[in-house]
């Protein structure tokens, strides 16, 4: 059941990251949030466990500087912005993929159910777009708010 509790955490991962860039460029002043320590019974109780564990947390990391990376371009000048976050996703992307299959082969080592895998899998190798449409879309409410002013 434990693998079913991390891939239900790495799903967690690729629906929040996003929300919480979101979040934090609202607010750039509060200090990013711990993730909750796991509860005693879910310790990590093999050396495969604690290492995927260890990527998982690797790759929230790296997830979060893609977003700050990708919030900083779309910020920029807007006829660049495009052309940078397409770099950003590309960049990126490559490495999410990567994760996505240790995801695959660390959860069929554990004999996950095929479709929680497959689910898992698409999640997280949907975030690089789904962080980028979220912040495009909040680098263009701003000017979409604003009424045009007369020149």
């Amino acid at each position: 059941m434990r693998l079913a509790s991390s891939i239900a955490a790495v799903a967690v991962l690729a629906l929040t990251t996003p929300a919480f860039a979101a979040g934090q460029a609202a607010a750039p002043s509060s200090a990013p949030q711990a993730a909750p320590a796991p509860a005693p019974d879910e310790e990590a109780d093999s050396p495969d466990e604690a290492a995927f564990e260890a990527k998982a947390e690797a790759f929230g990391e790296t997830m979060e500087a893609m977003m700050a990376e990708m919030q900083a371009a779309a910020q920029a000048d807007k006829a660049k912005a495009k052309a940078d976050l397409d770099a950003i996703q590309a960049k990126y992307q490559t490495e999410v993929d990567a994760f996505a299959e240790a995801v695959n082969t660390f959860a069929t080592s554990q004999a996950a159910p095929a479709e929680q895998v497959a689910m898992a899998m698409q999640k997280i190798k949907g975030i690089p777009l789904q962080a980028r449409t979220e912040i495009e879309q909040a680098a263009a409410a701003p000017a979409a708010a604003t009424p045009a002013q007369p020149q």
